[in-house]
């Protein structure tokens, strides 16, 4: 490791090494109340900005530590939506496959959802208007918070991405030549999370959701939509768990940029 690099020196000195055990968190299941309040995260986001798109952890090993989230693929291999312990990836192209126990990913979020409290959305909303009625929900800026929404969309517009090859390219290169994807009158689910902004370079600070439609034909990274009405759920921690990939790419990556231009190319 670069005893030099602070940033990635902070990240090891949190022992979030994948093939060490956890304590209660070694094994976590549904009926585990405690890992149940925890989010666990492969990698940062920083990583996947620069490019960092094979990891070691498998969907198998991912759904041990949760039913509910968001992710991605080796070599970038479109979106991943989870909810209800099904595991879904959106292809570059759109198309909605379920996900094997055999896959790996380079960055995901999971938590096993159970919210703390839920609203009816009875009237037309924008993406903004949403945010702002989650933000207005949020007990406080500083903790972690899963988001749920199902219900009917009068638009909703998402992209994905194709599977990259090697010699990577950086994140934000890749998403200004994204596929993306409008659809009207639609009803599905929105999961994601809010993570606060001190966590910029580990996560994306603020929303970060993802769509999969009800008939499971469609979804992808949300860009914008508009409601009709719906369920809001929200469930929020304070436990956050990391696990660091340990190939040499990671190991010697600069991961102390500042990233936060980037991440708004790429992600927002």
């Amino acid at each position: 490791m670069n005893s030099e690099n602070p940033f990635v020196h902070f990240l090891h000195n949190l022992h979030l090494h994948r093939n060490q055990p956890h304590g209660r968190h070694a094994s976590i299941e549904e009926h585990d109340h405690h890992g149940a309040y925890e989010i666990f995260q492969v990698s940062t986001v920083n990583a996947l900005i620069e490019g960092l798109y094979d990891g070691e952890i498998s969907y198998g090993e991912l759904r041990k530590h949760g039913d509910f989230g968001i992710g991605t693929f080796n070599a970038l291999d479109g979106e991943m939506i989870a909810f209800d312990g099904k595991f879904f990836q959106i292809k570059g192209d759109g198309n909605v496959n379920t996900v094997s126990d055999d896959q790996k990913t380079p960055f995901a979020v999971v938590q096993f959802f159970k919210p703390n409290l839920s609203v009816e959305i009875t009237e037309e909303k924008t993406f903004e208007e949403l945010t702002r009625q989650c933000d207005a929900l949020l007990q406080g800026k500083n903790c972690f918070y899963t988001i749920r929404v199902n219900g009917f969309f009068k638009s909703m517009k998402t992209r994905s991405v194709h599977r990259q090859h090697r010699p990577y390219k950086p994140l934000n290169e890749i998403t200004r030549t994204q596929m993306e994807f409008e659809f009207t009158d639609i009803e599905g689910t929105i999961a994601g999370f809010c993570f606060p902004d001190f966590t910029k370079g580990l996560n994306v600070p603020g929303y970060h959701l993802h769509f999969l439609s009800h008939d499971r034909k469609s979804g992808g990274h949300i860009l914008d939509c508009t409601m009709n009405s719906g369920k809001l759920s929200i469930d929020h921690t304070s436990n956050f768990h990391m696990e660091l990939p340990q190939n040499k790419e990671f190991l010697e990556a600069d991961l102390g940029k500042d990233t936060r231009k980037a991440v708004d190319e790429a992600e927002k």
